[in-house]
């Protein structure tokens, strides 16, 4: 049986479907996406295939390749790595993993943003032009990711401390979740470890904080609004098209205090924009974009 493959290679996680050419679900797995890495470009594809291939039914034939990729952040370099994948036999169509969200939401124009173990904004222009911007990283910026929030928290919190302010709240969360017993042994369990694996699962801790009465926690989250609603006009600003920013990510998805401050900041700055939350897996765009790909010959 011929099928298409879509794929959703995130900082973490590896989502894969398997669907047959008339749209039946064959397989729909999750994996850790350890090892995984956009370049070089070669290794990359080998990568990709390997993995991909596990999910795919004994017997079925693959006929196409969907993959949105993180760390995949140009034009160039997708296209430089669906060349990679169709060296190994498989036609490939692949994009940045924000990139998938539009088609999973079954739209065609649209700009995608994630907020989640990390965070980018991906559109394109009139004319096709993918647009990207953000995805820098969680040690330079990532804004509105897991792991930017935690590193934002904690700065603001130690700087509190340092002032002689009471906790109000915050530093207590930060030093529940990372089993610190104070400010100094904060710093050391946050800066002897700057991984997103270390970083990033603190932030569940910060929005609770906030969510309980926590000013500086809320001033967080506020910002971390604010700099995914910068990804937005900075996409805009660059041609993007469309009318509906469609979000996903473990923090924007999962995190609602998060989601409506950037619905009330698009609202106030692009009142033309509906934020749309992915219900759909992201990897649906995937098998969306393996289609087309089959489709194109």
């Amino acid at each position: 049986m011929r099928v298409l493959v879509g794929a959703d290679v995130g900082g973490t996680k590896l989502a894969v479907r398997v669907e047959t050419l008339d749209g039946v679900v064959r397989a729909d797995t999750h994996h850790p996406a350890a090892g995984w890495e956009a370049s070089p470009v070669r290794d990359a594809a080998r990568w990709l295939v390997e993995h991909l291939a596990r999910a795919v039914p004994e017997g079925d034939e693959i006929a196409a390749f969907g993959i949105g990729a993180q760390g995949c952040d140009t034009q160039e370099h997708c296209t430089r790595l669906a060349a990679a994948v169709e060296e190994l036999g498989t036609p490939a169509a692949v994009v940045n993993d924000a990139a998938l969200l539009i088609p999973a939401a079954g739209l065609g124009t649209g700009i995608g943003i994630i907020a989640g173990t990390g965070s980018i904004g991906v559109g394109a222009d009139a004319d096709g032009t993918v647009l990207f911007s953000g995805g820098w990283g969680w040690v330079l910026g990532d804004g509105g990711s897991a792991p930017a929030i935690v590193r934002e928290a904690t700065r603001a919190a130690l700087t509190a401390y340092d002032e002689g302010l009471p906790d109000d709240g915050l530093l207590a969360a930060l030093l529940e979740h990372f089993g610190a017993g104070g400010p100094q042994s904060l710093a050391r369990e946050v800066n002897d470890d700057p991984t997103t694996g270390n970083w990033g699962p603190g932030a569940p801790a910060v929005f609770r904080a906030a969510d309980a009465g926590s000013a500086l926690a809320a001033a967080v989250v506020d910002e971390a609004a604010d700099q995914l609603a910068l990804l937005v006009a900075r996409l805009v600003a660059q041609g993007a098209t469309g009318d509906t920013v469609v979000a996903a990510g473990s923090v924007i998805v999962g995190q609602p205090r998060l989601a409506e401050g950037l619905r009330e900041r698009l609202a106030r700055t692009h009142p033309a924009l509906t934020l749309r939350l992915l219900e759909e897996e992201p990897v649906a765009g995937g098998v969306v974009l393996a289609r087309r790909r089959y489709e194109a010959g």
